[in-house]
């Protein structure tokens, strides 16, 4: 009993109930008592009478008949549950908050407490796509090994192409931010051509190789493999993870390959991006330097992620892989299962 007057974490009201049986095991007044711990009187004499009865062994406990009564009941919530699980309103994709309480005959604020609880999201969706690469386990335990352990002397890259980034600028100036608003620009804007950019993000390290080229052929691959030649010390071995893109098996670039036998290339499998690492680089590329700017011409946009790459690489930061193929592949193997019986109903 001294523990839970003394609680941070249990209910207050049996931390206030405590203090009062400690109190008056002390032979103080029941009217000292209440004033002090915040209760009515009646309520010191209640809870006496009740440890007199029952002693230590229900004092957690509450009566049947006391507390504030359920305002819907429990058959409501099951149905509103069930309804949001398995079922759509007419014409609609899912349910809102209002619309189930028109289905079910209850407030709003009840429907979003009731979800609320059992984390029910019905406004939100998550994307997804379980790759059909029939070599998916070999492919994911390969590019994870390199991830969770990489070989001596050798670099690890993970490599990818962000095509066509367009050279936006607005139509009008924007506004810039103040008290109350922020920042506005206009919806529309001018097109002023595109560019690709190719870039090799360094795993140990979050430095990042990159050349913004017009297009995104065979021939610039190889150019694009020169330049990690030259950049990446001699000596070390060069481990690529890469997409299945065809530029990335031509036949030009295999017989280049074949003449610079330290570069090594690891493929992701098809419909995997995630596990290509420079994607989420170039997540923060757009977000950071990309989607709020504006460009009034392509070698605009050119010099600004230049500039963006030589920041990062000042100050480089390593996005840190822990996931490791097992727990991959369980979660993928789930949702294989969950298709399938999807598919069959």
């Amino acid at each position: 009993m001294e523990a839970l007057s003394k609680s941070q974490v249990a209910a207050h009201r049996e931390v206030q109930r405590a203090q009062v049986l400690l109190m008056a095991a002390d032979g103080f007044a029941n009217e000292w008592i209440a004033r002090v711990v915040g209760v009515n009187p009646g309520t010191v004499r209640a809870w006496r009478v009740r440890f007199a009865e029952d002693g230590l062994k229900k004092l957690g406990s509450v009566k049947p008949g006391r507390g504030r009564k359920p305002v819907i009941p429990e058959s409501k919530i099951q149905e509103i549950v069930e309804l949001t699980q398995n079922s759509r309103p007419e014409a609609q994709t899912h349910w809102s908050v209002r619309t189930m309480a028109a289905r079910t005959g209850v407030s709003p604020a009840q429907v979003q407490r009731i979800w609320a609880a059992r984390g029910l999201k019905p406004h939100l969706v998550e994307t997804f796509k379980l790759s059909t690469d029939p070599h998916f386990d070999e492919k994911l335990i390969d590019v994870c090994g390199l991830y969770i352990d990489p070989p001596e002397n050798a670099i690890v890259l993970c490599l990818d192409e962000k095509t066509s980034i367009q050279a936006l600028d607005h139509t009008q100036p924007s506004l810039p931010m103040k008290k109350g608003r922020g920042e506005t620009m206009t919806h529309d804007y001018k097109r002023n051509g595109t560019t690709t950019l190719f870039a090799a993000l360094e795993v140990a390290t979050g430095k990042v190789i990159g050349s913004c080229i017009p297009k995104h052929r065979h021939e610039e691959f190889l150019a694009f493999l020169k330049t990690i030649e030259k950049q990446v010390p001699a000596g070390l071995q060069i481990h690529l993870i890469l997409d299945n893109y065809a530029t990335h098996k031509h036949a030009d670039v295999k017989a280049w390959l074949g003449r610079h036998p330290r570069f090594h290339l690891h493929f992701t499998p098809t419909s995997s991006s995630w596990l290509n690492l420079v994607e989420r680089w170039f997540r923060d590329l757009s977000d950071k330097a990309l989607r709020r700017g504006v460009f009034h011409s392509v070698p605009d946009l050119i010099e600004k992620i230049e500039e963006y790459i030589q920041v990062n690489n000042k100050d480089p930061k390593p996005l840190i892989w822990t996931a490791t193929a097992e727990s991959i592949l369980e979660k993928v193997s789930r949702g294989r299962v969950a298709l399938q019986a999807i598919k069959q109903n």
